[in-house]
């Protein structure tokens, strides 16, 4: 997604200070009808970031919390809110290498149930002192096939300046997605914007004000591990998030906007808002602030030191996998993309090998391929490189299209059935049915790919499609000029039900305000369609 630099420098009289000290944090300004966390060092531990759920699947999850000082976090279960038969979690003890932030894995929950729990932080030198417990609940995946499953998805959260507004209810989608009450949420990348300044204000063409909440760590581009963990700390200042997050678990993966801008590995900046320039660093720093505010199963918390990978697969029963895909961390650099021999692309060998050995594994009704970025739209870096994986030449893959190329060979060839690819990025919401009688490549299975977003973020104009693999963009809903702001046009975000009877999946684009822009409902069992 182009990336528009904020030219106004801050007025720093404006902004409310957030916690860059690792043991407080200050107050912030209601946003609705609640004010945000308030957190203080005297009395009792306190979770006040709320509580979140992850990677859940039928037999387990995880629960995130952030304390305001040194705890140690205790997770009760239980089948009914009344709590009266409980089952307890020990886990760990929070500090500052984690900036008090920690995750409990549950296992063996029982499949298709509510699960309810809450949080307990306890002072880590007298376990009597505890503080009041946080509450949340999630459902685990159904062993039955006839139960179904249903969850939203989208990205592109607080961009291009656009951050959490109190004059219209802060991020309101989110709590229109809450009331859908989907089985869980999968977020598509851009769950920050790093390298975005919130301003405390900005005039919309129009000439209405639109005011931002804002903090320290969001007044220049982030750097520093603190500047980082300041960047995805700040969306938990939105009411209607941490209820959202304490309803429903999220499968969560990220994009360039928690580091920098189409960032690529070994990149050397060129940008005068950063001293330092080495890409590399900045995702180490930003990767380990990611694992430490979201609950993901493949990135466990462990202090300074950081190991694992964001690309995984989340099992939801028998009708679905979700194979999450990390397109940033292992690509080659962006570029005119007309490699004629490209074993790196956009995935790296080893990300592409586990997928398709994974996809093979998989006996899933429907295969969800969990992309942060779009296969055939046209993503550009600059005058001359590509951002994403097509690069406007219609003919035979060349570049980062080979490895895709691959892919959908292997899952033509192994006849795997139900694959569908979900994304965002592009700022705009729109379906591509692909069909080798329209490609230049044609040895692969017809398939669709959705786009939904953005979730809190400006909205952009659509640009152009590339023949290799035979798009047809059957649905398009896009601005017509460059950051529209959420207070200007609906965020988008989409729906997927699979009914558990028939085992159709039908896929929903909405807009925000409950309109369903298009929908489309998709056979079970069909190498391609």
């Amino acid at each position: 997604m182009p990336y528009r630099p904020q030219s106004l420098s801050p007025d720093r009289r404006a902004l409310l200070r957030g916690s860059l000290a690792a043991s407080a944090a200050l107050a912030l300004p209601a946003v609705g009808a609640a004010a945000a966390p308030a957190l203080a060092l005297s009395g009792r531990p306190r979770a006040g970031w709320g509580v979140q759920a992850g990677d859940v699947t039928a037999s387990s999850g995880l629960v995130w919390v952030r304390s305001d000082r040194p705890a140690r976090m205790i997770v009760e279960t239980s089948a009914t809110e009344s709590f009266r038969h409980s089952r307890r979690w020990h886990g760990p003890l929070l500090g500052a290498g984690t900036d008090f932030t920690g995750t409990t894995p549950l296992r063996g929950l029982p499949a298709g149930e509510q699960v309810h729990y809450r949080v307990v932080l306890a002072d880590p030198d007298d376990p009597r002192r505890t503080g009041e417990p946080v509450h949340g609940t999630f459902r685990t995946a159904s062993a039955k096939r006839s139960d179904g499953v249903r969850f939203l998805w989208s990205g592109d959260i607080a961009g291009q300046g656009w951050g959490i507004n109190p004059d219209i209810g802060g991020y309101r989608v989110y709590d229109e997605m809450r009331r859908l009450d989907p089985d869980f949420f999968l977020c598509s990348g851009d769950t920050v914007y790093a390298d975005g300044v919130i301003r405390p204000t900005v005039t919309l063409p129009d000439g209405r004000v639109w005011r931002n909440i804002t903090t320290e760590e969001k007044a220049k581009v982030a750097e520093t591990l603190a500047e980082f963990r300041g960047n995805f700390r700040y969306n938990l200042l939105d009411e209607n998030l941490r209820r959202f997050n304490a309803q429903v678990p999220s499968i969560v993966q990220w994009d360039d906007h928690e580091v920098r801008n189409n960032w690529y590995p070994g990149q050397i900046l060129d940008d005068v808002r950063y001293t330092e320039k080495n890409v590399d660093v900045l995702a180490a720093r930003s990767m380990r602030a990611f694992g430490e505010y979201f609950p993901v199963s493949t990135l466990p918390a462990r202090g300074k030191d950081r190991d694992g990978r964001m690309y995984r697969v989340v099992r939801q029963g028998p009708l679905l996998d979700v194979f999450v895909l990390d397109m940033r961390t292992y690509r080659n650099a962006n570029s005119p993309g007309r490699q004629p021999d490209d074993t790196t692309g956009i995935l790296g060998a080893a990300q592409l090998a586990w997928l398709k050995r994974e996809l093979s594994r998989s006996r899933a009704v429907w295969k969800v391929i969990a992309a942060d970025m779009p296969l055939g739209i046209v993503v550009p870096d600059g005058a001359a490189n590509f951002e994403a994986v097509a690069q406007g030449d219609p003919g035979a893959p060349l570049g980062r299209e080979l490895q895709i190329a691959e892919l959908l060979r292997h899952i033509k060839h192994a006849r795997i059935t139900g694959t569908l690819w979900l994304t965002a990025d592009v700022h705009y919401t729109s379906a591509q049915h692909y069909d080798p009688s329209r490609a230049a490549f044609k040895d692969f299975a017809p398939f669709w790919e959705f786009v939904s977003g953005p979730l809190a973020a400006g909205g952009f104009p659509a640009t152009g499609l590339d023949a290799t693999f035979g798009p047809d963009q059957v649905f398009l809903k896009a601005p017509t000029r460059a950051n529209v702001s959420p207070m200007e046009a609906p965020q988008h975000f989409g729906e997927v039900e699979i009914d558990g009877g028939r085992g159709e999946l039908t896929v929903r684009l909405r807009a925000e305000g409950g309109a369903v822009l298009f929908s489309k409902t998709l056979q079970p069992g069909l190498v391609g369609q």
